[in-house]
C-alpha cells in the first residue's frame, strides 16, 4: 500500500479515536460540572491515548514490517541488516507511529478546546465541534482513498454521533442527572 495512504489512514484512525475517547472523558467528567476538572481529566486522557496509540502502532507496525523483511531475507539467503530496505522499514515504522500518536493527540484537543476558550455552553459546543471534525475527517478519507466523499462524510460523522449519543445516554442513566 502507498505510504501516503497508510499514513493518512493512521491519521484518520488516530484522530477518530482521539476525538471520541476524549469526548467520552469529557461527558463523564461533566457530571461534576467543574470546568478545570473536566479540562484536566480530558488532557490526561489525551496524553495517555496519544502515547498508547503511538506505542501500540509502533509495536504492531514493527511486527508487520519486520515480518515482511524476514520473508524477503529467506529467498535471498542473507540478512537485510545495514541495507536501504532495513533503514526504510525503520523509518516507515517510526513515521506511522508518530502519525498515529500525533493525530490522536491533535484530535483529542478538539473536544477540549470549547472548555478552554468559552465561558458557557462548553459541552454542546464540544460535541458539535467533534461531530464537525469527524465530518471533515470523512471528507479527507474519501479524498485520500478516491472514493465517494459524501459516503465517507456521513459514515464518519454518523458513527461518531451515535457513539457520542450512546455515551451521553449511558452517563445520564448511570448518574441519574442531566449533564447538559
Amino acid at each position: 500500500m502507498d505510504l501516503k495512504i497508510e499514513n493518512g489512514i493512521h491519521i484518520i484512525l488516530g484522530s477518530f479515536v482521539g476525538i471520541l475517547t476524549v469526548q467520552g472523558v469529557i461527558i463523564g467528567a461533566s457530571v461534576f460540572g467543574d470546568t478545570s476538572f473536566i479540562i484536566n481529566a480530558a488532557l490526561g486522557g489525551a496524553v495517555a491515548l496519544a502515547l498508547a496509540n503511538c506505542a501500540g502502532s509502533y509495536v504492531t507496525r514493527s511486527a508487520k514490517e519486520y515480518d515482511k523483511l524476514s520473508r524477503l531475507e529467506k529467498p535471498l539467503l542473507r540478512s537485510l541488516d545495514n541495507t536501504k530496505i532495513k533503514k526504510l522499514t525503520e523509518k516507515n515504522v517510526l513515521v506511522c507511529s508518530l502519525a498515529m500518536g500525533g493525530a490522536s493527540f491533535i484530535g483529542s484537543l478538539i473536544p477540549i478546546l470549547p472548555f478552554i476558550l468559552l465561558e458557557t455552553r462548553h459541552l454542546g459546543v464540544s460535541i458539535g465541534s467533534s461531530i464537525t471534525a469527524l465530518a471533515l475527517l470523512g471528507i479527507y478519507s474519501g479524498k485520500l482513498l478516491k472514493q465517494n466523499i459524501l459516503f465517507h462524510l456521513i459514515r464518519m460523522a454518523g458513527l461518531g454521533g451515535v457513539i457520542i449519543l450512546v455515551i451521553y445516554i449511558l452517563f445520564q442513566i448511570i448518574t441519574g442527572q442531566s449533564i447538559m
